[in-house]
């Protein structure tokens, strides 16, 4: 899990050395399209699915929000600090647990509400609104959680009828259909170097997301969950030292009753053999 936390930040750094130097929509096309390479066994797979009509269209569905998404964390981590930017990320899970709710008819006891409530006041800390600036990576970060959240919800209904590789996959070829058509309206051309360094976080998103299965394989959840406090511990020493950023304290405070928050409800569904709230780095790009 350890690893999980640093690949995740190593896709952060990139992103937000890159910066605005590449539109935002164009960054994510990029990203995605080298998905396919990593992938290309699981989406070749694909040929031979025999999916009815409905779960092409969650497909299509799941595909369309994640897009949405990707391109406000894309346009947030260019923007603004990294750990306010993976601070605010956090709070996917609760987004998820409050649809899940709402959605899908799961359980809402008084002590989930207290954690939400818990998370959300983090969220506040973080925010601080009236006494920071509020700029428009922090809205655009509040949103990809909540498109993320969604996502998740659909991905999580998708589990139904195809498996995790199927859902991967076809995440990488509709979120890459989805984006091209507005990559393309507003494409630069690239440098090779460009090329690179966006590939080297595709690179470092699937490595992740390797580390963090391997991860509950071997642990079970309520272990692995506080690690990823440590994401927001790297993001915040590279933001500082890579980019001149100040540790701020109150980030730090409130993307830890965050995670607390999280890693709570985690234990207590475990505690019930119940599985509702997603790991945090479940939607991560």
């Amino acid at each position: 899990m350890l690893a999980t936390t640093i690949s995740f930040v190593g896709v952060n750094i990139i992103v937000h050395f890159i910066g605005t130097s590449i539109p935002t929509v164009q960054n994510a096309f990029v990203r995605f399209a080298w998905g396919w390479l990593f992938l290309a066994p699981a989406i070749l797979a694909l040929r031979h699915r025999r999916f009815p009509p409905r779960v092409w269209g969650l497909f299509g569905l799941r595909g369309a929000v994640h897009a949405i998404a990707v391109i406000l964390w894309f346009y947030a981590m260019a923007r603004v600090p990294m750990a306010d930017v993976t601070a605010i990320g956090y709070l996917n899970p609760i987004v998820v647990t409050i649809g899940g709710a709402l959605l899908l008819g799961e359980g809402f006891a008084w002590r989930r509400g207290l954690a939400i409530a818990i998370a959300l006041i983090g969220g506040l800390i973080i925010l601080r609104p009236g006494l920071r600036e509020i700029e428009p990576g922090h809205i655009a970060q509040l949103g990809a959680a909540l498109f993320f959240g969604i996502a998740y919800i659909v991905a999580k209904g998708l589990t139904r009828f195809a498996s995790p590789g199927d859902i991967v996959a076809m995440m990488t070829v509709t979120v890459t259909l989805v984006l091209a058509p507005f990559a393309i309206a507003v494409w630069v051309p690239l440098t090779w170097a460009q090329v690179g360094w966006i590939g080297l976080t595709a690179a470092f998103a699937t490595l992740g997301h390797y580390c963090m299965t391997r991860a509950f394989a071997c642990a079970p959840v309520t272990v692995t969950q506080p690690v990823t406090f440590l994401q927001l511990v790297w993001a915040s020493m590279a933001g500082w030292l890579l980019f001149g950023e100040t540790v701020d304290p109150y980030v730090i405070l409130g993307g830890g009753l965050i995670i607390t928050a999280v890693s709570y409800m985690t234990w207590r569904e475990a505690a019930t053999r119940r599985q509702i709230t997603p790991v945090v780095p479940a939607t991560k790009v």
